[in-house]
């Protein structure tokens, strides 16, 4: 099994596949009298198709064992997908380019507190993998007619580490 260790979630290592969200930008600025200070235009949220929309929810995630078998991956061609966590835990952000035959060799990120992902419209991406508790999403995809999953299953599973001594 091919192993891949978790590497920290950076806007240069995650770009081929969308967007990072967080504060770390210089694209704020103050609102509400000062009270309030606004991070503007942090993701790029992508929907196509017929009666196409975006939608806003909440995810509610398990967490995973670690080391994890990774044996699946999905994408969306309709539209983008972001997770925006509700609490500073990490989670896991598995990612794969898109090859000739489906996804590449994956990749995996370790958020930072605060971070979240919007993986652009047809990137191939794990799924949503919490570390160590519970842990609550504003999730933001799309709504409207047609198929907008596509799953893509290994003929050999991958391996997915945490960094050595991380400790949830």
């Amino acid at each position: 099994m091919s192993v891949i260790v978790a590497q920290p979630l950076t806007r240069e290592s995650f770009a081929p596949f969308g967007d990072v969200i967080d504060v770390e930008t210089s694209n704020h600025y103050p609102i509400n009298n000062g009270k309030c200070e606004r991070y503007h235009d942090l993701a790029r949220p992508e929907v196509t198709g017929p009666n196409a929309r975006v939608l806003i929810s909440i995810a509610r995630g398990t967490p995973y064992e670690f080391p994890l078998k990774l044996t699946m991956v999905e994408r969306h061609p309709l539209g983008s997908q972001a997770f925006i966590p509700m609490s500073p835990n990490p989670f896991v952000v598995v990612v794969c380019p898109d090859g000739p035959d489906g996804p590449g060799t994956p990749q995996a990120f370790l958020t930072s507190p605060g971070q979240g992902v919007n993986y652009r419209r047809n990137a191939w991406h794990g799924v949503l993998t919490p570390v160590g508790e519970n842990q609550d999403f504003v999730l933001v995809d799309r709504g409207g007619d047609g198929s907008n999953l596509e799953e893509f299953h290994f003929s050999h599973p991958y391996e997915i580490r945490l960094p050595k001594g991380f400790k949830p």
